[in-house]
């Protein structure tokens, strides 16, 4: 395996990853600076959020069309001038728009990496090729807060910005040199009508759900916004029927193993996914940390993150997909829990240690789910199952944050107005529970799921090879 291809696609995971974390603990500092409180500029993440929902369904046709190489460099492009624009922005209004620039460039970038990446590689090959692909997108968590909190403390939140445009120019760069065209170009018109629907049903349930938990808005606007999303998914699943070709064919659910691979993975996401926005505010405002001092603690996940990446397809190999699937939700869904245990008096030691096996178990589930959704597509339907994967995978993160924001919100609402650490900590509690419901459909997968990738049966077979006859 040419592993130059998945590090160069990894660059724009590590500007997303990087850019996400590091917003997630500068929010205070923003948003004094700009005249709103950190719960409102939840409004910023959950724009960047919609946007990637709304156009990455989009993404998959374009790379056909187009090629997936000169997507790539055009989408790490878009979200550099992304960048720049929320480092100019002096309002709420403006830095909401320019996250959703930003998410316009990032719903190119991770499902045309990926889908280059599956171009790329035997499928035998994939989880190795996973992991080379998010380890140097892990050093983005990792590198993210600490290096966000002392632009913020010791210089300003505007900073944090500006660094994905080096990176960017990097990643244009070695993007053109290095990775391969594909030479697919389809001549189908794009389903624009699809376009229209799918991105509706997103952007309309999203943004819905976060209006409902925000103060900004009244919550008329958010109840008719969900309704409004509920209409356009509707409207979808009716044209995707007759159109020959639609933008995103739920076909593709008649896969067993993908259909609960996807599931799986969004009810874990909608849980996991809340926990870099709660725990940074928590540590900020519930313990009085600076940004800096909180994005020193919240790093170490992403250490135990990338330690995982090394050991994962040994793991696979043992005990398969569906057994390492079951253990890591589990295992993930009660370290968040943990989480709402955490005060002011919690040891820090014992934190970073909690925080790096949480790190350490989404790795071993991310890793795990990314691999077997894909190990049984066939290559003619990666480009939507690509767009499938990630679109979804969008929406869950930002029902997540939405879910989390609205519990911080209602609990200090209950509270008398006080946001104090009983609203995170019910946060927590409640977002956990969530996560561990992404167990019961890998319940329902066989033991022998995604065996020609994982290799499990294979090191099974071999054991009983190896074994002694018994007369």
């Amino acid at each position: 395996m040419n592993r130059s291809i998945p590090l160069v696609l990894a660059v724009a995971l590590f500007m997303e990853q990087m850019d996400s974390t590091v917003i997630a603990t500068a929010l205070p500092a923003i948003a004094a600076d700009i005249g709103t409180s950190p719960i409102s500029l939840k409004l910023a993440l959950t724009a960047y959020l919609v946007s990637l929902a709304v156009f990455i369904p989009i993404s998959g046709w374009m790379a056909d069309r187009f090629g997936a190489r000169r997507i790539f460099a055009i989408a790490i492009g878009v979200f550099m001038a992304g960048s720049l624009a929320c480092a100019v922005s002096g309002s709420l209004a403006e830095f909401v728009i320019s996250r959703f620039l930003q998410g316009m460039g990032g719903a190119m970038m991770t499902p045309v990496g990926r889908l280059v990446l599956l171009r790329s590689v035997e499928k035998s090959q994939l989880v190795s090729a996973m992991a080379w692909l998010t380890i140097p997108a892990l050093v983005g968590p990792m590198v993210g807060p600490p290096v966000g909190g002392f632009l913020t403390t010791f210089l300003s939140w505007h900073w944090i910005f500006l660094i994905n445009i080096p990176i960017g120019l990097a990643g244009i760069f070695f993007a053109v040199k290095i990775l391969p065209d594909d030479g697919i170009r389809v001549r189908e018109k794009a389903d624009w009508l699809g376009f229209v629907f799918s991105g509706g049903a997103a952007s309309g349930i999203v943004f819905g759900l976060s209006v409902i938990s925000l103060p900004v808005l009244p919550p008329l606007w958010g109840i008719a916004a969900t309704f409004g999303g509920v209409l356009c998914l509707i409207a979808y699943l009716r044209h995707a029927r007759s159109h020959p070709r639609p933008l995103l064919d739920p076909k593709l659910f008649r896969n067993r193993t993908f259909a609960l691979s996807l599931l799986g993975a969004n009810l874990f996401r909608v849980g996991a996914g809340a926990v870099p926005f709660l725990l940074p505010l928590m540590l900020q405002l519930g313990f009085g940390m600076s940004p800096f001092q909180s994005g020193m603690i919240t790093f170490i996940s992403a250490a135990g993150a990338i330690m995982m990446k090394f050991i994962i397809k040994r793991i696979l190999g043992l005990i398969g997909f569906r057994t390492t699937l079951l253990i890591s939700a589990g295992c993930a869904a009660l370290s968040i829990a943990v989480n709402g245990l955490f005060t002011p008096a919690t040891p820090i030691a014992l934190i970073l240690l909690i925080l790096f096996l949480g790190g350490l178990v989404r790795s071993m589930f991310f890793t795990s789910v990314n691999a077997l959704t894909f190990s049984e597509i066939a290559p003619d339907t990666a480009a939507q199952a690509s767009s499938f994967t990630s679109a979804f995978q969008q929406v869950s993160i930002a029902v997540g944050v939405a879910v989390a924001g609205g519990i911080v919100e209602v609990v200090s609402l209950i509270n008398g107005g006080v946001l104090d650490l009983s609203a995170f900590h019910t946060a927590f509690f409640v977002v956990a529970a969530i996560t561990a419901f992404a167990i019961i459909p890998f319940l329902a997968l066989p033991p022998s799921a995604g065996h020609a990738v994982s290799g499990h049966s294979l090191t099974r077979a071999g054991s009983r090879a190896a074994s002694p006859v018994r007369s």
